[in-house]
């Protein structure tokens, strides 16, 4: 987390929709259907700068910040088949900036921030058929705002405060970690996903960034790949079909909420970007989580620094887009 944008000092300007100045203007949906937003059940629990992953078809939402910038220990489950939320077991940990994901049918957590801001090393297991936490390994390095993805059985996780550059892997079947080759662009508030063998990271801070690096999982190396149209932070990532989606973020000067509403498409195959259309609310602080080809995005703040809401929407993407 970056104090500088998140304390409670920050100037919180008056939220807006996508058609706000600055934000883009909705894409034509291309033929074939999807590329379309739907809004559905809001959060219990306002909250912003969360980790969000699907498990066994399920959204799971954990920690961020409260809308009265306390900092959650809350688990939310979303179910797509009723549009309802439940509450789980707290975590062990309140935690914000937290990166998650879903692996063999139970939730990892990594690292984020403390209630008092000190950057975390904490790795948390979640059974959802007891409903239960565990502690497992400790991180190697401790950070905040760090993104996650899922190669082959293991986690990769990426970046952080404050150290930026750090590629570390958790393996769950031993509870160990390994130090991996640094990424080259180090960062935080960073998002992406698992294309293949491959670890895509994208954007993040300090400033706002558009870079693009992709780490090749069997050559253990990082590389260079087409920046992103709209460089920001805070933003959240998913993959379907092959294709990376980058939705929202934070840092946009053309907006008076100075979040974004983008929406756009990473291809591999053609190292290339999409715009597609924008999300209804702009928003940071978000996660990302993939149900049946859907992509859900709950929680985040409405506005640069805080303003956490309880929104969430789905986004479906065109029906015919494929990047394998």
């Amino acid at each position: 987390m970056t104090r500088r944008h998140h304390g409670r000092g920050v100037l919180v300007l008056a939220g807006c929709l996508s058609s706000c100045a600055g934000d883009p203007a909705p894409s034509p949906a291309p033929g074939g259907g999807g590329d379309t937003w739907t809004s559905l059940a809001p959060l219990n629990d306002a909250r912003q700068e969360v980790g969000v992953a699907e498990v066994d078809g399920r959204v799971y939402v954990v920690g961020g910040f409260r809308s009265n910038g306390s900092t959650a220990n809350t688990t939310e489950v979303y179910d797509p088949a009723t549009n309802a939320w439940t509450m789980a077991a707290p975590m062990p940990l309140a935690l914000n900036h937290c990166a998650a994901v879903g692996l063999n049918g139970r939730l990892y957590v990594f690292g984020g921030s403390l209630a008092n801001g000190a950057s975390s090393d904490a790795t948390l297991e979640y059974d959802p058929r007891v409903n239960s936490w565990a502690v497992r390994a400790p991180m190697p390095s401790a950070r905040s705002a760090p993104m996650a993805a899922v190669v082959g059985g293991r986690v990769f996780v990426a970046g952080g405060v404050p150290n930026a550059q750090a590629l570390e892997a958790y393996d769950p079947a031993r509870d160990a970690w390994e130090l991996l080759p640094p990424m080259p662009t180090g960062r935080n508030h960073v998002a992406g996903g698992a294309v293949g063998a491959r670890v895509m990271a994208v954007g993040g801070r300090p400033g706002n960034l558009a870079t693009l690096e992709v780490y090749d999982v069997a050559a253990r190396a990082w590389t260079a790949r087409a920046s992103m149209p709209t460089a920001r932070s805070g933003h959240g990532a998913a993959v379907v079909r092959g294709c990376l989606y980058v939705f929202g973020g934070e840092g946009n000067p053309q907006s008076a909420s100075g979040t974004f509403a983008q929406n756009e498409a990473y291809d591999a195959r053609t190292d290339t970007w999409q715009p597609l259309t924008a999300m209804p609310i702009s928003r940071h602080g978000i996660g990302a989580a993939v149900v049946g080809e859907r992509i859900f995005i709950p929680g985040g703040a409405t506005v640069q620094g805080f303003g956490a809401t309880a929104a969430h929407q789905a986004y479906t993407p065109p029906r015919e887009k494929s990047c394998p």
